[in-house]
């Protein structure tokens, strides 16, 4: 075993513990297994699983809630609605007429989905481990299985998986598992999201993970991305007051983002909708810099109505009075398939498909209607709107955006730097828009030409690449203010560095707000920008890193 594995830190801190594995997987059910004959019979059956892994989510959901895992609820409850799912019901009643076994028939009319999804793009294709899970669970009730699930445990440990399924992790209990480690995964996986809504330490993306021996104690860095295994007593200890100066660091970190000598950088958070706020502004955040809209948009075969639409953007409008909320327009087709917006047709790489404004320009009505919704939502409102379309090349998209939003009564239009043509040109996209808003997810995938979604590709997916540092720059540059509303905002090393580069604003989710405060007042504008020139300077990400800490001194008393 190497002394330190290498993942993708996507839930910051550290943890220490025995590894504990997620029990078995379940067995895939005989090709070819066929039932006995009585097809109406072997159809309730089949049904029936169905039916009580869904409620079996629900009831497990309702438990989230109740310890304040919104977002666990949230993920247990849509999986509770792909159980349920008319489609799944009638593949599998297809597959039992033509005499496949209720067991063998639920495995086969979930990989018709499973199909779809892995093909559908970065957002979709996370879901595909969700719906395993589901799957498994139905088929495990109809063999009679054990459920695939969590490991008793009479101490804290560090649970270890391929990947982690929303039933299990939605009930965990923060205080006995001290972290998450999984091979598969990425920052927008539902292991990332929860883990992060928990406060637990999680690296993904982690070769040879469940190569761990079970009960090996490691110590698991978050915000590294490392795993240590059998680490030294001093090691633990270093690490134990690592997270004590953190912890104390963060009691005293209040207030308004600024540098130590003073140059305000507004921290924003992301949200996906009203759920989000109370989070947000617990942690202190002045606004929101990224308001995902297409959660009003999902799972549903109609589009929301134009009041309630309205709604979802006022009540986030009035709770952040004297600050902003940046609103995404919605952002869908390619990986964000909808029912009510037919793609164009088969897309053979949906990353770099019709989505964003691309699919907008498609459909203006939908465009139009969600323009719409946010101005009267925003009308006699203090907070201060901008709207901001993802997914835009050039000028001409830019300025066409800018005129639709003027049209509806939005005056402050912006555009996401998310393609790296428009990094390159920003000064002409900056002419016809107000703000950029940098995504260093879609920059770096779309850079590195590395699938944000294969573990493999990791390293390729690192917003630290100086090349990725390099197409920041023009944006952050373009005499607009200019923010960053990827997972990279909520790196608070690499936060420095994009101040250091020019950038505006930071928005990330709401528990990375403390940490990334307390980085940006314990250093001055100078030494973010002598930061920033070092880590565009090196040639490798980790070179990035090493460079931009030796001019960020005051990071050790954070413990980072």
């Amino acid at each position: 075993m190497p002394e330190i594995l290498r993942g993708a830190g996507v839930s910051p801190g550290t943890g220490y513990g025995p590894v504990r594995t997620i029990a078995g997987a379940v067995p895939e059910p005989p090709a070819g297994a066929e039932h006995g004959g009585d097809a109406a019979a072997e159809r309730e059956t089949a049904l029936a699983a169905l039916d009580a892994v869904a409620a079996d989510l629900e009831s497990r959901g309702a438990r989230a809630a109740e310890t304040g895992n919104k977002d666990g609820q949230d993920v247990l409850n849509a999986q509770a609605m792909m159980a349920r799912d008319p489609g799944l019901a009638d593949g599998v009643q297809a597959k039992i007429e033509e005499g496949t076994a209720a067991a063998r028939a639920v495995f086969e009319a979930f990989g018709v989905y499973r199909e779809m999804l892995a093909g559908a793009g970065e957002y979709l294709a996370a879901r595909v481990t969700d719906l395993d899970d589901v799957r498994d669970r139905a088929v495990a009730r109809l063999l009679g299985l054990p459920m695939p699930g969590v490991p008793a445990s009479d101490e804290p440990f560090v649970l270890v998986a391929r990947d982690l399924a929303p039933a299990d992790t939605a009930v965990l209990d923060p205080a006995q598992v001290v972290a998450f480690v999984t091979e598969e995964g990425g920052p927008t996986s539902h292991t990332a999201i929860i883990a992060r809504t928990m406060g637990v330490p999680a690296v993904v993306a982690l070769p040879g993970a469940t190569g761990i021996a079970d009960g090996t104690p490691v110590l698991v860095d978050g915000t590294a991305g490392t795993v240590r295994p059998d680490p030294s007593e001093d090691e633990v200890a270093a690490a134990h007051a690592a997270s004590a100066a953190r912890a104390s660091a963060l009691e005293v970190s209040t207030g308004p983002g600024t540098t130590r000598d003073g140059h305000a950088v507004p921290l924003l958070a992301n949200i996906g909708g009203p759920k989000d706020i109370e989070a947000a502004l617990a942690a202190g955040a002045e606004g929101v810099g990224l308001y995902r809209t297409e959660f009003l948009f999902l799972d549903r075969s109609t589009p929301p109505s134009d009041a309630e639409q309205e709604e979802a953007y006022r009540e986030v409008l009035e709770a952040f009075p004297e600050g902003r909320v940046v609103v995404r327009t919605l952002d869908a087709g390619a990986d964000k398939p909808l029912a009510f917006l037919p793609a164009p047709g088969e897309e053979p790489n949906p990353a770099l498909g019709e989505r964003g404004l691309r699919m907008m320009r498609r459909h203006p009505d939908v465009l139009a209607a969600q323009l719409g919704a946010l101005a009267r939502a925003a009308a006699g409102r203090t907070a201060k709107l901008q709207v901001m379309a993802p997914m835009v090349t050039d000028a001409a998209e830019a300025a066409g955006f800018a005129a639709a939003c003027r049209e509806a009564g939005i005056e402050h239009p912006g555009v996401m730097i998310e393609v790296p043509a428009a990094a390159l040109r920003a000064d002409d996209l900056a002419s016809e828009v107000e703000f950029f808003s940098i995504g260093t997810n879609d920059l770096t995938q779309y850079a590195c030409a590395a699938d944000r979604q294969v573990g493999g590709l990791a390293h390729l997916q690192d917003p630290w690449q100086p090349a990725v540092l390099d197409l920041v720059a023009p944006a952050a540059g373009a005499g607009i203010p200019c923010g960053v509303c990827g997972e990279a905002a909520g790196d608070p090393v690499l936060a420095c560095v994009l101040v250091g580069l020019g950038v505006t604003s930071l928005s990330m989710s709401a528990p990375s707000l403390p940490l990334v405060r307390a980085a940006l007042v314990r250093h001055t504008l100078d030494e973010c920008r002598q930061a920033a020139a070092a880590a565009r300077a090196a040639r490798s990400a980790e070179q990035a890193r090493t460079a931009a800490r030796a001019h960020l001194p005051a990071l050790a008393t954070l413990g980072l």
